[in-house]
């Protein structure tokens, strides 16, 4: 496999900077390759202290030379849960909080070509995860500011932003430009009802009666692309944009579209892994794309990630990490669950951390994160649900790479 091709098929396995992974087999035809990590922490936040898992995974990689220098590849990875089931919510929805053992992350596989590029079909990380991975490093507490884990900080999976479901992606490169466009070719429809404690079934039910406070929403492909350009080997800049569309009908029969969309750009200056400086930014402005914690859709929000660290020659990597995400008022779409129009939506964070690498594999850690945010509504309690996933926090954990 040439220096291209594996740069190709490492950026697609995590669109990331670094790729862990073992070689278990190969021959001149066929390459087999295992990576991961388990990641275990302690972690005290809204009043509780518990041990709770990381994002702990394990991946196995494929390879396959074809003729006329084609290459075949394919990946499955799956999340871990090393610790047992944890019923402690930091950061709302994460994979921390699985109660499997093992549950889906990713799974894909494609075609590859040095001069034509590559065209891979599955479950894998979005093009516009490209844009923004660079201030993804907080171990504990991700950006969630970005537009990458929508969806009450989910996994990105259903616009295809984070680790999208059905997508077909294609990647390229041209001299200092990496290129990626993806579509999300999927069909989804489900029931919504402006009044609480309502099932879906019952939702449907209201909608059937010609109840205008049902809405049977349809929210079907979606569309992406990226691009990199590698300034030089410290200097990255970033930019891209993904785009849905929800297709709203009422149960009086009245209809409405709206659109989910977001678009960017980040810079990188760099190498995470390697001693010395990085720093990395990136802002967004997005629309019905993402929802508050009480999982309203959010119309209009601007974010922005930044990230910096450094890494000491004594293997001592302190860093420092700020997200907002800014839906400002009136930001909830009416009518919807009964919300006041005027709600305040701002998630605003700083983490600080530091990462001692013990070897280049085995990391031990203490992350802080301090909270900033700002959530107002009429309604009390939906206030105090809003704020408490978005607590002050600190955990100490020990992470092991294949």
């Amino acid at each position: 496999m040439n220096i291209k091709l594996a740069a190709l098929f490492s950026a697609l396995i995590v669109a990331a900077p670094t790729v862990f992974a073992v070689e278990l087999y190969k021959d001149d035809t066929n390459a087999l390759n295992v990576g991961g990590y388990v990641d275990v922490r302690v972690i005290n936040t809204q009043g509780q202290t518990e041990v709770v898992n990381g994002t702990s995974r394990i991946n196995f990689s494929f390879e396959r030379k074809l003729k006329n220098d084609w290459m075949a590849l394919a990946l499955v990875e799956w999340g871990v849960n090393p610790v047992g089931s944890s019923d402690i919510v930091y950061n709302n929805r994460f994979e921390s909080i699985q109660d499997e053992f093992l549950y889906n992350r990713l799974g894909y596989a494609g075609l590859s070509h040095e001069k034509y590029g590559q065209l891979t079909i599955g479950k894998q990380w979005g093009a516009w995860y490209d844009v923004v991975y660079a201030t993804n490093n907080s171990f504990v507490w991700d950006g969630n500011a970005a537009g990458v884990y929508t969806y009450n900080k989910d996994d990105g999976a259903v616009n295809g932003t984070g680790r999208g479901d059905k997508l077909v992606q294609y990647r390229n490169s041209y001299k200092k430009f990496d290129f990626t466009i993806q579509a999300q070719l999927k069909n989804d429809d489900f029931y919504t009802c402006d009044i609480t404690d309502i099932s879906q079934s019952q939702c449907q039910t209201l909608w059937e009666s010609g109840d205008s406070a049902a809405q049977r929403v349809e929210f079907n492909s979606t569309f992406g692309s990226a691009v990199t350009y590698n300034v030089t080997k410290m200097l990255t800049l970033t930019a891209g944009v993904n785009r849905g569309e929800f297709d709203l009908t009422f149960g009086d029969g009245t209809t409405r579209s709206v659109e989910d969309l977001i678009y960017g750009a980040g810079i990188k200056w760099g190498d995470f892994n390697a001693p010395g400086l990085y720093v990395a930014a990136n802002v967004n402005k997005n629309q019905n794309h993402d929802t508050d914690n009480l999982g309203r859709l959010i119309k209009d929000a601007i974010g922005v990630e930044t990230f910096a660290s450094y890494r000491f020659d004594n293997d001592l990597r302190p860093f420092i990490a700020y997200n907002l995400f800014d839906a400002g008022d009136d930001y909830v779409i009416q009518p919807n669950f009964n919300a006041d129009p005027n709600d305040v939506f701002k998630r605003q964070f700083a983490v600080i951390g530091l990462h001692y690498l013990i070897d280049a594999d085995t990391i031990a850690y203490v992350e802080a994160r301090k909270d900033f945010g700002d959530f107002q509504s009429n309604n009390k309690e939906q206030q105090a649900l809003m704020e408490q996933s978005e607590d002050d926090g600190i955990a100490i954990g020990f992470r092991y790479k294949l």
